[in-house]
């Protein structure tokens, strides 16, 4: 059988054979099917629900079956067994490193950890109650101009050096961005933390001379910066690769990821869940709130996932964490309340039957609060764990031969061509 498909355009009446490779076909082949006046066909898909913008080897997804592997390691076994460092080296590298490998990585990453102190200074021009995502975005971008060779982006020495930098300084200035929320000094990293217990230690010491972060919390953090990794050609890397398919250097790149991830429908939803468990109060309301979920006079956020009609395999690793971070941190009434519409809406067969299961921002929300991270930081922990992802899908972006400035197509409705009308002669 012909790995082919046939298409008969019924204006003309033409037949044309369109090859099949790898499950797609390639949207210019489209550009053969002619109406009578010559204009080639074009794909139309608004939010890219199936076009492949890209080859990719980073991160496979499968949504029906909950499937997520980083360079073919399931993310369970990566959560259970690795580091977010050995992770990250993954995803840049595509091989888990040797023992010497990873010692010569963790020093590399850990040598850019500080950040030029004028930064400091940048930071502190914005005012006390800027949104530390905000802050993160801007100084991110302002880093290109501390790095000017960055723009040699041709060069892999370049590269990677720019790849430590950027891994290694986001937990600082994303500290910082905390800090200077609170009004508080800013806390130079310490390297001899490990890189979830060092920001740790950026975001909550105080006068101790040594920080110690409590393990439980430190792991907890480190299996979440795992499971932010990377999510494929979600819209955070998607903005990465389109802006940096023209070329600029990769800390330019980045902050546009980091704008996009900005935003309330994807990295600000686990800020959206905490507000709706404040806003339902107590345990009691629980029920009238669902209820008025169903009857379309509420939402619910945190459940349902564009891509996973299945349960979110994340949330499953992060649901059976919540409960070690919790011995440690005590409950209280908001995660009592996240734990009650949890149960509730698995229980209810309007939720169950529409594939609504509780997905990575749910249970994110409610674990950073409960380790006191305040919830405008929580898309900044978001954008923390994904640079490494969004370096890894830049880098193959850059590599890939077929890969081309991003000048998508569109379909033009507007007005047709029509004379300019001098202002007095308008009526």
């Amino acid at each position: 059988m012909a790995n082919t498909l046939t298409i008969t355009d019924n204006r003309t009446g033409k037949t044309y054979e369109i090859p099949i490779e790898h499950g797609a076909i390639r949207a210019t082949a489209l550009e053969q099917i002619q109406d009578e006046e010559g204009e080639g066909l074009v794909s139309y898909d608004p939010g890219f629900f199936n076009t492949a913008s890209c080859i990719s080897r980073v991160t496979f997804i499968d949504g029906d079956r909950g499937i997520l592997r980083y360079r073919g390691y399931p993310i369970e076994e990566l959560a259970e067994n690795s580091s977010y460092l050995e992770t990250a080296y993954l995803l840049i590298h595509g091989e888990l490193p040797t023992s010497s490998q990873f010692r010569e990585w963790e020093r590399d990453i850990t040598n850019h950890t500080m950040v030029h102190e004028n930064i400091k200074h940048f930071m502190d021009g914005f005012h006390h109650d800027a949104h530390p995502m905000g802050m993160l975005l801007s100084t991110v971008g302002a880093l290109s101009t501390f790095y000017p060779d960055a723009t040699k982006i041709d060069d892999p020495e370049q590269r990677r050096i720019s790849i430590y930098r950027l891994i290694a300084k986001m937990p600082t200035l994303a500290a910082y961005a905390y800090r200077h929320s609170r009004g508080l000094p800013y806390t130079y990293p310490d390297d001899e933390l490990s890189y979830s217990g060092n920001f740790l230690n950026m975001m909550f010491r105080m006068v101790e001379p040594k920080y110690q972060p409590v393990p439980e919390i430190e792991n907890a953090l480190d299996i979440l910066l795992i499971l932010h990794a990377d999510h494929e050609q979600n819209c955070s890397a998607n903005a990465m690769r389109v802006v940096g398919s023209s070329h600029p250097d990769p800390y330019s790149a980045t902050a546009a990821a980091i704008a996009a991830l900005y935003g309330p429908l994807h990295g600000g939803a686990n800020e959206a869940v905490i507000r709706m468990l404040n806003r339902i109060g107590t345990v009691s309301n629980v029920r009238s709130f669902i209820d008025g979920v169903k009857e379309g006079k509420e939402r619910l956020m945190g459940f349902g996932h564009r891509v996973y009609k299945n349960y979110d395999p994340r949330a499953k690793i992060i649901k059976k964490m919540a409960d070690q971070v919790l011995a440690v941190t005590g409950s209280n009434e908001l995660l009592d309340v996240a734990q009650e519409v949890e149960k509730i809406a698995l229980e209810d067969d309007y939720f169950v039957s529409r594939k609504l299961y509780p997905n990575v921002d749910f249970y994110s929300g409610f674990i950073y609060h409960a380790i006191g991270i305040p919830t405008e930081m929580f898309p900044v922990l978001f954008a923390m764990g994904r640079t490494v992802g969004w370096l890894a899908q830049w880098e193959e972006m850059l590599l890939d031969k077929e890969q081309k400035i991003n000048r998508p197509k569109q379909l033009f409705l507007g007005e047709a061509k029509r004379p300019y009308v001098p202002v007095g002669a308008r009526s």
